[in-house]
């Protein structure tokens, strides 16, 4: 069985042609920098600049790549959602009333459930014969402890919006949990172990046995950590502010939050690599960005692992987590408190694949681990089908 993956992002897309028991990738590509003068499309061992205006654009040239390699014949199509609500909370069948559902659940995620409705629009146009298979990031947080998912505000009024915190990039939380099981010889239901994602978008969770406990997302992805452009935790009495003295309507707030801020509000970058070019020329605006980010990430690791009451395990994945040193050297900094102990060079080392960069000090294992989200829908998608 080879499953066709789709995985848009707020300003990317990947895919993927897998056989989802071996895991083996025969098709990669990545369009990233959606909408910006120099996106980029890496395919395989192929990269090239090119210009995609929207996701629609890239989905075109992914499906222009995909014809033009052949040979390759497709069972499904996977899908990465970012919103399931609350009653999306499994692997789904795409059909009409499941994607009518990811459309009206766009007024919590604007920046994503548009682009996986697009995607899953322009495959069931390329291939009306393959079944499409949705898989939520809200999924995994679905069973959140009420004490972690609900927002002291009044009941009823959160009951008929369906306001509660739903947690995001849950497949990727939900992936890296089992890989660090694998890697430490242990089975995942006896480790409590705080993983973060951290790419354009962010979060954090506090997992325990194998099952969520906490998680830095809400009701949208906007909450938690600081990220590409948005601007994860700040006082909800600054919306009432803005709105009285500057004159912001809800859109124009909606578009601050989601467009307009994280590091792009702060620097005028979004990328993490374009913060760590700017680091390097000791930028000062990008200091104190870079500052507030691990600020951020650091206050976060000390509340969930005392939520877990002491954590077993503490991994960096995605993008961002993956690749950059620097900043998992100064979120580690001063956290031996806690039991958690760097090794420089391990951290510092270029390897790939998930490895072990604490010290032989540490109480607590502290990982790199990459996540496949590609993969894990995949496998959904094929026992779903079974």
């Amino acid at each position: 069985m080879h499953v066709l993956v789709l995985n848009a992002g707020s300003s990317s897309l990947r895919y993927q042609v897998l056989e989802p028991e071996s895991g083996q990738a025969l098709v990669s590509g990545h369009v990233e920098r959606i909408g910006e003068p120099h996106a980029k499309l890496t395919q395989d061992a192929h990269e090239e600049s090119v210009q995609v205006a929207d996701h629609a654009a890239a989905l075109d040239l992914m499906h222009r790549l995909l014809e033009e390699q052949g040979g390759v014949e497709l069972a499904a199509v996977g899908h990465r959602v970012v919103h399931g609500g609350p009653r999306l909370t499994r692997p789904s069948l795409v059909d009409d009333d499941v994607l009518a559902e990811i459309d009206r659940l766009a007024v919590f995620a604007p920046l994503h459930n548009p682009a996986a409705a697009a995607g899953i629009r322009s495959a069931r146009d390329s291939y009306p014969d393959l079944p499409q298979v949705a898989c939520f990031d809200t999924a995994f947080f679905a069973t959140l402890p009420p004490a972690a998912a609900t927002y002291a505000i009044d009941r009823e009024l959160a009951e008929r919006h369906e306001v509660r915190r739903y947690g995001f990039h849950g497949i990727s939380h939900e992936y890296v949990a089992g890989e660090v099981a694998r890697h430490l010889g242990k089975a995942v239901d006896g480790i409590d172990q705080v993983v973060l994602h951290l790419g354009n978008g962010a979060s954090a969770s506090a997992i325990s046995n194998g099952r969520p406990v906490e998680t830095s997302m809400g009701l949208t992805p906007i909450e938690g950590l600081v990220m590409g452009t948005r601007s994860g935790d700040l006082d909800p009495g600054l919306l009432p502010y803005l709105q009285r003295q500057a004159g912001l309507d809800a859109d124009a707030l909606d578009d601050l939050l989601n467009h307009r801020s994280g590091l792009l509000g702060l620097t005028g970058h979004t990328d993490f690599r374009d913060l760590e070019a700017a680091l390097a020329r000791e930028d000062r605006e990008a200091q104190a960005a870079f500052d507030v980010y691990v600020h951020r990430l650091k206050k976060y690791v000390g509340a969930y692992v005392a939520v877990l009451g002491g954590a077993d395990a503490l991994t960096f994945t995605a993008g961002v987590g993956e690749h950059n040193a620097r900043m998992r050297l100064a979120v580690c900094a001063g956290l031996e408190v806690l039991g958690i102990v760097l090794d420089e060079d391990a951290n510092a080392a270029p390897d790939e694949g998930a490895r072990t960069i604490s010290g032989p000090g540490s109480a607590v294992a502290v990982l790199v681990v990459p996540t496949n989200e590609e993969l894990a829908i995949a496998r959904k998608t094929a026992a779903l089908l079974r």
